[in-house]
């Protein structure tokens, strides 16, 4: 046997690795990712600062322009009516400035699309993950999702000219109407639902079925009493996900929904969503930096808040409910 040399006493002339170009590699990757990563975070620190400042600038304003059809009005009373108003009319000569209204509209329009988004989501994954054979799961999942690649003005436009005369027959709905809207909006976020919580149900261990069958579990039982509530927290998160891609959806709104901010929660009637009112702020219908043009950005915070208490109210949940297994 040959004694082995320590690492420090090579012989001179020996092959030794170039490490020098892989460590400046290393960096030059290390300092482009970072760059990218910290664009990230400072265009999402430009949106939010945009938002704010420019939110303040109306709340701001608010007091004198309330002042002018009342008696004086205080900053608090001005964000009072802001949040309990019964009327949205800030592109009118008597203006109000109530975004309950636009609230209420897109409440309304996500609740009717979650009622056809989560049987749907829910029983198509159940379907790929539990029923279907690995073939048809190959064919049936990406047709799913090719729903998700359609562009939302082509929803809009099947919600107002082919659901919507098809709802007349049943409903006394109006030409621009929150239930078609609803129904199409629930439809288009049906593939995320569906792609997220086949996710979560088909990462299930298989040891968990097999115990529910050997106690004697039919396959409906198994997966009612046993996967679905192993995978709870992330058919909420996926739930979760997509009620906050329907609050903040566009252009079915805009298209199907109407622009008419009435308060109410009656599916039949046109309706203006906060979404639907940043476009028709955005198409010019009010001077550059007058409080109507101000709302823009009041509606925006709003919207921003309510979504972003949803992203927090998810991280909370899957955390809280989440399971491991070895």
């Amino acid at each position: 046997m040959t004694a082995e040399l320590p690492l420090n006493d090579i012989a001179p002339g020996t092959w030794k690795p170039n490490r020098g170009r892989s460590e400046t590699i290393q960096l030059i990757i290390k300092i482009i990712c970072g760059a990218f990563a910290t664009i990230s975070i400072l265009t999402t620190i430009g949106i939010i600062g945009t938002l704010i400042f420019e939110a303040f600038s109306f709340f701001g304003n608010l007091p004198s322009e309330l002042s002018k059809d009342s008696e004086q009005v205080s900053y608090m009373q001005g964000v009072i009516h802001f949040l309990t108003a019964g009327r949205w009319t800030p592109l009118f000569a008597s203006k109000q400035f109530g975004i309950f209204v636009l609230i209420s509209a897109t409440l309304m329009i996500t609740f009717i699309s979650i009622l056809v988004a989560l049987p749907l989501g829910l029983l198509a994954a159940i379907c790929l993950s539990e029923y279907a054979s690995p073939k048809i799961r190959k064919v049936l999942k990406p047709v799913l999702e090719i729903l998700a690649g359609v562009p939302t003005v082509v929803y809009g436009y099947f919600a107002l000219l082919t659901v919507t005369p098809f709802l007349k027959t049943f409903f006394p709905v109006e030409g621009f109407n929150s239930l078609s809207a609803g129904i199409v909006l629930g439809i288009m976020i049906t593939p995320m639902v569906a792609s997220l919580s086949e996710d979560a149900i088909y990462s299930v261990p298989q040891s968990l079925r097999d115990g529910a069958y050997a106690l004697g579990g039919t396959k409906r039982e198994t997966v009612w009493s046993v996967v679905l509530p192993a995978a709870l927290s992330g058919i909420v998160s996926s739930l979760i996900l997509a009620t906050s891609r329907a609050i903040g959806e566009t252009m079915i709104v805009t298209l199907a929904a109407g622009a008419n901010p009435t308060l109410g929660f009656n599916p039949f009637v046109p309706v203006m969503t906060m979404t639907a009112y940043i476009v028709q702020v955005t198409k010019g219908d009010a001077p550059h930096g007058t409080i109507a043009y101000q709302t823009l950005y009041a509606v925006g915070i709003t919207l921003f808040l309510i979504t972003l208490a949803l992203n927090i109210f998810s991280f909370w949940f899957v955390r809280r409910f989440r399971q491991k297994y070895d």
